[in-house]
Order: C-alpha cells, then sequence, then structure tokens
C-alpha cells in the first residue's frame, strides 16, 4: 500500500490565485503527491449566468503553481487539443517542466465542451475530427518529447513541425503524456501507442468501480499487445470524486448526483473504497472535489485519508 500516490484536482473556476496558491501550498506541506487542474476558458457546465467569473488559465496556473510549491508534481485533467497547436504545447510544456524542475506531466484530451469554442472563436470539429486530431497531435507531442533533444519533422494532416527543435525540452525524464478519455476502440488504442498514463475520469458520468477500471486496463493491455507496447510501461490513475463527510444524507445525495461507487462519506468508508483500488493495483489516486478551494478540506483528506496508507 505504501506506493500508492495520492493527489487532488483543484478548483481553476470560480476562486483566486490567493486561494488556489493556499491550497497548493497546503498540499505541498502535506501527504499528497500532485496538483492537478481543469483547462477551461470559461466555468464548464455552471450556466452563462458565471461567465464573467474567474477561470485561470491552465498552463499559466501550472507555471505559477510550480514556483509556489517543491515537491508536488504538477498537471492538467486534461488540456483541450483543439485549443492550442500541439507544437505550442509541447514548447509551453517543457518551459513548465523546468519552471517545476522536473514535476510536470503533460495530460491531454480531445476537448467536449462546445461553449468555450463558441466564445473564443476557435473550430469545434465533429467527434470523429476530433477524435483523429488528438491522435495525430498525440502521435506529434512523444516524437518531439521523447526524442533525446533531436529536432522533429513531422508531417500529418493536422500538424506539422519543421526541423523543430524544442528546448528547453524535458527537464530531467521525458515529460510523461496522459491521454485522457477511456474510448475503448480509439484513445485507449492511442494511449497505448502514444501515451504514458491512463486516467479513469469519475467525472465521465459511470460512477467509479474496481470493475470498470479492470475493463478498461484489460482493454489497453489488449491495445498493447496489438501494437507491441510493454503494458508496465503505463501507469494506472483515477480521478475519484470524493466527499468527506460525517452527514449521510449529503453523501447519499452526492454519489446519488456524480455515480455510483464515488468516494463518499466518513474517512474511513472513503479509506475501504480506497483499498479496493489498491488491491487491484491502481498506481495513483486523484481526488475530485466540487466547492470552493478550502485548505482545510484538503488538509482534513490528508489527515483522516491519506494517512491511513502512509
Amino acid at each position: 500500500m505504501a506506493d500508492v500516490q495520492f493527489g487532488a484536482q483543484v478548483s481553476a473556476y470560480l476562486t483566486s490565485w490567493d486561494e488556489i496558491r493556499a491550497v497548493a501550498q497546503t498540499m505541498d506541506a502535506g501527504r499528497y503527491d500532485s496538483i492537478w487542474f481543469a483547462d477551461h476558458f470559461v466555468p464548464p457546465n455552471r450556466g452563462k449566468e458565471v461567465e464573467d467569473r474567474e477561470a485561470f488559465e491552465a498552463f499559466s496556473l501550472a507555471a505559477a503553481v510550480g514556483v509556489a510549491t517543491e515537491t508536488l508534481r504538477i498537471g492538467h485533467l486534461v488540456l483541450g487539443n483543439t485549443y492550442r497547436n500541439p507544437g505550442l504545447v509541447a514548447k509551453i510544456a517543457g518551459s513548465v517542466d523546468h519552471i517545476s524542475h522536473g514535476r510536470f506531466t503533460l495530460g491531454i484530451g480531445a476537448s467536449w465542451f462546445l461553449r468555450e469554442h463558441q466564445a473564443y472563436g476557435w473550430d469545434f470539429p465533429s467527434m470523429k475530427e476530433r477524435q483523429d486530431r488528438f491522435e495525430e497531435a498525440c502521435k506529434m507531442l512523444r516524437s518531439i518529447i521523447h526524442n533525446d533533444g533531436a529536432r522533429v519533422t513531422f508531417d500529418g494532416q493536422y500538424y506539422s513541425l519543421g526541423d523543430a527543435p524544442l528546448s528547453p525540452g524535458s527537464y530531467n525524464n521525458p515529460i510523461p503524456i496522459l491521454v485522457g478519455g477511456t474510448g475503448p476502440k480509439r484513445t485507449l488504442r492511442t494511449l497505448a501507442l502514444y501515451g504514458d498514463i491512463l486516467n479513469l475520469d469519475g467525472w465521465a458520468g459511470r460512477g467509479m468501480s474496481v470493475e470498470l477500471l479492470k475493463e478498461k486496463v484489460d482493454i489497453l493491455h489488449a491495445h498493447c499487445e496489438d501494437v507491441g507496447r510493454d503494458p508496465s510501461e503505463i501507469k494506472i490513475t483515477a480521478l475519484m470524486p470524493c466527499l468527506l463527510t460525517d452527514d449521510e444524507v449529503a453523501a447519499k445525495e452526492w454519489e446519488e448526483r456524480i455515480g455510483p461507487g464515488t468516494l463518499n462519506g466518513s474517512a474511513d468508508k472513503i479509506a475501504e473504497r480506497i483499498g479496493e483500488f489498491i488491491d487491484y493495483g491502481i498506481d495513483e489516486i486523484m481526488f475530485g472535489r466540487r466547492g470552493d478551494n478550502d485548505p482545510e478540506y484538503f488538509q482534513r483528506l490528508d489527515d483522516e485519508v491519506i494517512a491511513q496508507f502512509r
């Protein structure tokens, strides 16, 4: 059990930089291993009435947290591929990895939130084209990040590089690539080809269970066998919505709203559920939270839940 790592997704919306920094530094001083942010340009799924509220740009936030902390790994769950050219993503990722002294993880997905594309004038292609673009972006990102500093030429259908350097590149080891999504046919195959980390997203509506995780991992391993990838190279993680509370009614309402099997209830109940995933062999658990960025809540998770595994 000692080998499992713990992180948390911290809100980048409807909050202030001072609040984000306070949570990050609380986590950095405790038992947490990583901190994660989503990537949206308006607060997602909250309606136009809150669009004028804060939505911090994800890479800027990662760089700032890299300076404000010392040990936490920093990443996104996940960057939207349609917002930035992947060549630019690689360039910023290398910069953030150096700013944080090698603590950055590049998490990226195909993008899904129509409203922000409308707001900022970005194309929102069909799901198939977004998947095509995403797969090509992951291939390009791996080619330029995992290349020992050599220049890269890449000629794809949507993206290209022409004798492109990446400097600064990765600070030490190549920046790991987390491929967002667990679609069985395309996304998990893209992960087998170009990624380093699988993340089961508990916000996606199917709840959270060891059985669901095993289903996804088995499919991933089949793709790995098909493409000649060693599956042990890929880290298995899950973003688990979590409500730590002694209020049984609130816990039940949370599970009904978010999905079956999500983490809820007392610290001991949550720890018991986490133990099931650890017994399966999960590498890292990221806690998800809805609500304000309250350092005391993250401290309580640390003291009452994470401490049971350290």
